[in-house]
């Protein structure tokens, strides 16, 4: 494979942009912190050809592996690029993710999340406002309390425990970048919901929480719907997601969403060279 400069980056975007909803985390990391950074996002491409590329292979300089190929990939060219290299994690469709893990070796031995999700992708054209009280706020004047969010929704997914750090520079972006929105209710805070990757016609929800004493009550699915009617406002046209759980999966369905796929998430403890 090949490794890709700035000078022929616009091909390696063309083909990830042919199915942007299955490469928003490399998209947004490329129009954010471009390639050979120093932020810990910004990427190093490689593909397998200059001029046409037909699969990608991105690694962020932080360590996560990002796959992206519509139909296969070569998983040996992968591992050849990724030999040496520190990794913490990889992301992207389940099946080249899991093609690579199971080539390295790494099949269960993440030791932190490894999980595949149902992805989803709605037209918000079709997006349906379900009834119910609250509006949104930014998260800003809320720090804290999304911070104790934030570290509780990790626990609980087994992202990271008790972070308490990691969860502050979470919320430090999330207010940087205006991505997240609070739910308020009579004044408080009741949800929370968020975009962790956007570009300028689809967005990528992530990082919805509702505390455990108020979920069953529909505050998720509302957060979310008015946050999606406010990139719909400013033009953004489609939206997906994957869930976590059955519970996330009834959440999203009644606003019009319909199932794409599978999408894999792993993160390592600390991090692993193959």
């Amino acid at each position: 494979m090949i490794r890709v400069s700035n000078a022929n980056l616009s091909n390696v975007i063309r083909l990830l942009e042919t199915r942007p909803e299955l490469a928003m985390f490399p998209l947004d990391n490329i129009a954010r912190h471009g390639l050979g950074g120093h932020h810990p996002r910004s990427m190093r491409i490689w593909v397998d050809r200059l001029d046409e590329p037909s699969m990608v292979l991105g690694l962020s300089r932080e360590g996560m592996v990002m796959p992206f190929r519509p139909e296969t990939l070569d998983v040996d060219a992968c591992l050849a690029i990724l030999r040496g290299q520190p990794l913490m994690g990889l992301i992207g469709q389940a099946e080249p993710v899991r093609a690579i893990m199971a080539a390295a070796g790494l099949m269960g031995r993440s030791g932190g999340l490894d999980k595949d999700e149902p992805q989803f992708l709605l037209d918000l054209n079709a997006l349906r406002l379900p009834d119910g009280q609250g509006t949104l706020a930014p998260i800003s004047d809320h720090a804290d309390l999304v911070t104790t969010w934030r570290v509780a929704y990790d626990t609980e997914l087994k992202v990271r425990i008790n972070d308490v750090a990691q969860a502050a520079l979470d919320v430090t972006r999330w207010i940087e970048r205006d991505s997240h929105r609070l739910l308020m209710i009579d004044g408080r805070p009741a949800a929370m919901t968020g975009f962790n990757a956007r570009l300028p016609d689809i967005v990528q929800v992530g990082g919805v929480y509702t505390p455990p004493e108020a979920r069953g009550r529909g505050l998720a699915r509302r957060a979310v719907a008015l946050h999606l009617e406010e990139a719909r406002s400013q033009g953004v046209r489609r939206a997906t997601l994957f869930a976590a759980s059955e519970t996330a999966v009834a959440c999203y369905r009644p606003l019009g969403f319909r199932r794409i796929g599978d999408f894999a998430l792993v993160l390592f403890n600390g991090t692993v060279t193959i």
